[in-house]
């Protein structure tokens, strides 16, 4: 019995497993039914081919997209904000990026506008030295003023910034692009102190431009002012108003000969002294200056470019 009851219980498990396994066929498609899609597929495609635009299948085609084109263009408006989120992290980045860039641009820009007037007047200076070499046949050594102070016993000096590596030493005449501006006191390896003409221990040789009467310029100590004294060698001779005045220097001396010193403005008579004083109004503007040039020997060795007596940079 006891074998009989496990032979039951196996016999009854068989028939549950083949139970299943005609459930499992049952649940499947028949083979017919699959080759009847296969060929209504495979004849909508030729149709739908052949027929181009007058397919026959265009109307149902027309019909599902009227029926599904607003759900899926719901969806799409749905799942948009969802699906746009990275690309969005990214463009916020991009937009960050960008806006510091342009940020530093526009402080680049803003200040070159704010040194545009100073970068023309100093090239319009430079240009003016580079005149100045060819009219008075000497070469120059180009230099700015960085520093105005007193020196020594001295009141109106400037220091610029070339020195004895630049090819410049003491007693030689320095200009700028409207006239004389002094003499070099004394130098260091990159810099040099300039006593200004306006400066009351300063005196230089002056010829009326007219006369061509010699005499001597004297500073008056006034930086504000720009004032000079000119008192003719020749008593007798009365210098004419808005007659320029010149050095009349020598290759030895500290200033070079013909270069201009500035106008006659006022004449004053001396009756006591029987003496002829002129005002002298310089043609450097003092309380600006800023590019100025060491006049130097033609073929000096210096550390910068030098503007030769022909007006060529070297």
């Amino acid at each position: 019995m006891a074998g009989l009851g496990g032979g039951g219980s196996l016999f009854g498990r068989e028939r549950r497993w083949r139970g299943m396994d005609r459930l499992d066929a049952r649940s499947r498609p028949p083979r017919s039914l699959l080759v009847a899609l296969v060929l209504a597929s495979v004849t909508l495609i030729t149709l739908d081919v052949s027929g181009g635009s007058s397919s026959p299948v265009d109307p149902a085609r027309r019909a599902l997209g009227e029926v599904f084109g607003p759900v899926e263009a719901a969806t799409a408006t749905a799942v948009r904000p969802f699906t746009a989120v990275p690309s969005w992290f990214r463009d916020q980045g991009s937009l960050s990026q960008e806006i510091r860039d342009l940020s530093a641009e526009n402080s680049e820009l803003r200040a070159q506008a704010a040194t545009v007037d100073l970068d023309r007047n100093r090239l319009e200076e430079y240009d003016g030295l580079t005149k100045a070499a060819e009219n008075l046949g000497r070469a120059l050594v180009p230099a700015r003023v960085v520093a105005y102070g007193p020196s020594q016993a001295f009141s109106n000096t400037v220091t610029i910034d070339a020195g004895s590596s630049a090819g410049i030493g003491p007693d030689m005449t320095v200009i700028n692009n409207d006239g004389l501006v002094g003499r070099v006191l004394r130098v260091t390896r990159t810099t040099a102190t300039v006593l200004l003409i306006i400066d009351t221990e300063s005196i230089v040789g002056g010829r009326a431009g007219s006369s061509m009467e010699i005499g001597f310029v004297h500073g008056t100590g006034s930086l504000g002012d720009d004032e000079l004294d000119l008192r003719l060698v020749d008593d007798a001779v009365v210098p004419a108003k808005h007659e320029t005045v010149v050095t009349w220097g020598s290759a030895d001396g500290p200033y070079q000969e013909g270069v201009p010193v500035g106008r006659v403005t006022d004449v004053f008579t001396s009756l006591r002294e029987s003496s002829q004083r002129a005002v002298v109004e310089p043609f450097v503007n003092f309380s600006a200056l800023d590019v100025v040039g060491v006049m130097v020997p033609t073929g000096t060795t210096s550390d910068r470019a030098v503007i030769e007596a022909d007006g060529a940079l070297r």
